[in-house]
């Protein structure tokens, strides 16, 4: 019996009762009973042919005399576990009287019927769904970002699965999805980064797909069995939301035919009960899942919705906790800042750390500078005027600019996304944060402007064709300002705001606050005044020995003060600091004639006024030290002084002394002992660790980032030549392309791995003879990687191949015996299995350059 085909139509896809069809799909049969499970109601019209019964109908007729008693036994059974429709019961591999054939039955209540669902039991893939599942979710447990999950777990599904095409799709706010992962067969075009409209899947599929995780087409052109009768008493069809064998929309089976795909499976994405993305699997040829392989499917996508869950709020949390160290280290750095514009304008660039954005803005006292993709300066003004009306005082937000100001559509390419923070209660000093149009940030998986006229069937819906239609959904709008975007906007808002009062209770004196301001500086000045004179205080009265001469008492503290005057010097002099290699230079300068006794290597560093103080008493008290007992005391005597950043942006000094006399801890603790051990730990939160080794004295500073400047040093990173890597070291893949045949997925996936860590340029995985034979017509490898047996074939044929073409390649087998080599002609390493990365390197070496 046939069943009629509705209109295809983009128009009604969004109005189409996908849940209540009216029929199933090939490879099952239904039943519909009374919530008791006594009654038959319903079937679908191939039931009896299904079940391989003789009756035709079997409306009315008692569930037990069509099933038997046992199995309707631990049917309802199975009804009585089945807690809500989306968890059905299952009963795996029943044998009925009536039949030598063995089902898969799952059943479940819903709008008071006991819906019954069979399936041909298959002899093949695993005993049980929890050890299917147990190898999906075990490959899984150790990736660290989401990023890395999405991309693994595409991969692993279609390993296990053996569907010739799995993605990961997800959604974006605006409702439209993007393939962000994709495993697939190889001569396949790619999916990956492909857009596509919200139109494509609509609204009442994606409400099915929150509440029926699993979803199988088994076959795109197969027929659909009708479910008799249509219509219950009260004239209802009946409601197969939670069916896997509900028939499937004559629209999406066309949108899969005309891609070529005869056979499809998604699995849900839902973290946080909303519909993140799907799993969808495509195959070319028609295929169907068992029971046990689709709830392994299901479970594993709930694995990962919690996993993706759980590594995207530790994102999160880390980008929060980024965006404070931001925050701070902004506040931190705009304490010595006399010019507020300058200050901001300098840091325009690096905003894009806080929110992710492609251009940023300053409107400060009437003046523009901007970094980055933004509108043109003379469309500022009204944008600014816009943003303190909608919003006054406040943060404003928009991915839609031109809807707001229609005069941005003119530069809408480069800013149609708008993030405002006000600097102040003024309606006219903002920081403003913009997005391109998102057209313009699609990284397409292919030529966006490539169409096809019309698909295999005619003029209907193709993926190419939805490119045009999402351009146009998107058209205008940039990628959306995300909720914890927003809170660090407010927060940047109130740490802007607090840098723009501290600047201007500081140093304002045209805003009207000329006597508080001075009466703060002179309040300053009298805290730093008294500041230098306890320092000076604490050099003259700290105790001495009794024995120590009057003379070397007095240089000692002319020597101290003389590093306190270089240090003010230096910090006067130089713009918010002093430069860390004329503070070392200047207490060196008595032995620098002669390079050979003390050496001073660094980047390009400034210190800010206040550790410049501290760190000038520390290396003269060193450089004297070593002047009077140390390194610097006898001839061949020398000093190394070095100096690097860490990552956290930290100075780490190092000071070593070598070829002096020998050296011992000292038995008291004087000033100047205390001023180095001490000073830095308690006046900057550094350290300081002196160690009195008997080859001589090693101190190791720790100067804190936040009175650091190293704008010098990126330039001179930039400039400097990279070390050469000797031949002999580089990995004898590095660079080059290499073709793996190996008929177990999995066994493939971890030598992709090795063979990328060691730097191969690219991995071509093959199954079979035929799919590398085809590879090689096409393109030849650097070199091969060829698994001896793979099924029924061996790898001969792809071997002599590859010697006809004078490419090198290695047999990987787990047989101890040689002589089953395919071709034992041809002197090629063998790798045995299992692989590690050292003998893999070491015969990819001997095969290419034969030595190992």
């Amino acid at each position: 019996m046939g069943f009629p085909e509705m209109a295809v139509d983009l128009t009604n896809c969004d109005r189409e009762p996908i849940h209540v069809p009216g029929s199933i799909q090939p490879h099952g049969c239904l039943l519909v009973c009374d919530e008791g499970a006594v009654v038959i109601r319903r079937q679908s019209e191939n039931a009896a042919a299904f079940l391989g019964l003789p009756e035709q109908s079997l409306v009315g007729r008692k569930l037990e005399d069509v099933l038997g008693g046992t199995p309707v036994h631990e049917l309802r059974n199975a009804l009585s576990r089945s807690g809500q429709p989306s968890r059905p019961g299952l009963m795996p591999s029943v044998t009925l009287s009536a039949t030598p054939r063995t089902f898969d039955i799952s059943v479940h209540r819903f709008k008071g019927n006991a819906i019954i669902e069979f399936e041909l039991s298959s002899p093949k893939g695993p005993a049980s769904p929890l050890e299917f599942a147990r190898t999906l979710v075990g490959r899984l447990s150790h990736v660290r970002t989401p990023r890395e999950l999405i991309d693994s777990a595409a991969r692993l599904l279609r390993a296990i699965l053996q569907y010739d095409r799995v993605m990961i799709y997800q959604f974006a706010a605006d409702g439209s999805g993007q393939v962000v992962s994709e495993a697939r067969r190889s001569d396949l075009e790619s999916f990956r980064g492909q857009h596509f409209p919200a139109s494509d899947i609509p609204q009442q599929a994606r409400q099915l797909y929150l509440l029926n995780p699993i979803r199988l087409v088994s076959d795109a052109s197969g027929a659909r069995h009708p479910i008799e009768p249509v219509l219950d008493e009260a004239g209802q069809p009946l409601d197969l939301t939670y069916s896997h064998l509900r028939s499937v929309s004559p629209i999406h089976c066309e949108y899969l035919r005309n891609m070529g795909v005869a056979a499809s499976m998604s699995v849900s994405i839902i973290v946080d009960g909303a519909l993140w993305g799907l799993i969808a699997c495509h195959h070319y040829s028609p295929r169907s899942m068992s029971m046990n392989q689709r709830i392994a499917a299901e479970i594993f996508g709930e694995f990962f919705a919690l996993q993706l869950g759980a590594l995207t709020q530790k994102q999160k949390l880390e980008a929060g906790d980024r965006a404070r160290r931001f925050l701070k280290d902004l506040l931190a750095s705009s304490i010595h800042m006399t010019d507020l514009s300058a200050f901001l304008r300098s840091h325009l660039a690096t905003f894009p750390q806080l929110v992710a954005c492609d251009g940023v803005g300053l409107l400060l006292d009437g003046v523009w500078s901007s970094w980055g993709a933004v509108p043109p300066a003379e469309a500022i003004p009204k944008l600014a005027a816009y943003v303190g009306q909608a919003s006054p005082g406040a943060v404003f937000a928009t991915s839609a600019l031109s809807e707001e100001v229609p005069a941005a559509r003119a530069f809408a390419a480069e800013a149609s996304g708008l993030l405002a923070i006000p600097l102040s209660q003024r309606p006219r000093d903002y920081l403003l944060l913009f997005r391109r149009e998102l057209v313009q940030t699609v990284e397409w998986g292919g030529d966006p402007n490539k169409t096809y006229t019309s698909g295999p069937l005619g003029d209907r819906l193709t993926p190419r064709q939805s490119f045009a239609v999402w351009k146009q959904t998107v058209e205008n709008r940039s990628l959306p300002w995300m909720p914890v975007e927003l809170d660090l906007a407010e927060s940047a808002r109130g740490a802007l705001i607090e840098v723009v009062l501290r600047q201007g209770e500081l140093l304002s004196e045209e805003r009207g606050k000329t006597e508080a301001r001075q009466k703060m500086l002179n309040q300053e000045l009298n805290h730093r005044v008294k500041n230098i004179l306890s320092v000076i205080r604490s050099i003259v009265s700290y105790p001495v020995q009794d024995e120590t001469a009057i003379r070397a008492y007095v240089q000692t503290i002319q020597g101290r003060i003389d590093a306190l005057s270089l240090a003010h010097d230096q910090a006067t002099l130089s713009a918010g600091g002093g430069a860390l290699r004329e503070l070392f230079a200047a207490e060196l300068a008595p032995y620098l004639a002669s390079a050979q006794r003390v050496t001073i290597e660094g980047p390009s560093a400034a210190l800010d006024p206040r550790a410049f103080s501290v760190l000038a008493l520390v290396i003269h008290e060193l450089a004297t030290n070593a002047a009077k007992y140390g390194a610097l005391s006898r001839e061949g005597g020398r000093v190394a002084l070095e100096w690097t950043r860490s990552e956290a942006g930290d100075c780490l000094i190092s000071w070593r002394e070598s070829g002096g006399p020998p050296v011992s801890p000292p038995t008291r603790t004087g000033f100047g002992s205390a001023l180095v051990s001490r000073s830095i730990p308690f006046d900057l939160g550094g350290r300081s660790d002196v160690s009195f080794a008997p080859s001589g004295v090693v101190a190791r500073l720790t100067i804190p980032a936040r009175f650091m400047s190293w704008e010098a040093a990126s330039a001179m990173a930039e400039g400097a030549a990279p070390a050469a890597v000797p031949a002999d070291a580089l990995s004898p893949v590095q660079g080059k392309s290499v073709l793996l045949l190996e008929d177990q997925f999995l066994i493939a996936m971890d030598v992709e791995e090795m063979l990328l860590s060691m730097g191969a340029a690219s991995v071509t995985i093959c199954a079979g003879v035929a799919e590398a034979m085809s590879l090689l017509e096409r393109d030849l490898p650097d070199i091969a990687v060829l698994d001896v047996n793979l099924g029924a074939e061996t790898s001969e044929e792809v071997a002599r191949r590859l010697v006809a073409a004078k490419r090198p390649f290695v047999f990987a087998t787990g047989y101890d015996d040689g002589s089953r080599l395919p071709i034992i002609d041809h002197p090629a390493p063998v790798v045995r299995k299992p692989y590690s990365v050292a003998t893999l390197s070491a015969a990819l070496r001997q095969a290419l350059y034969g030595v190992v």
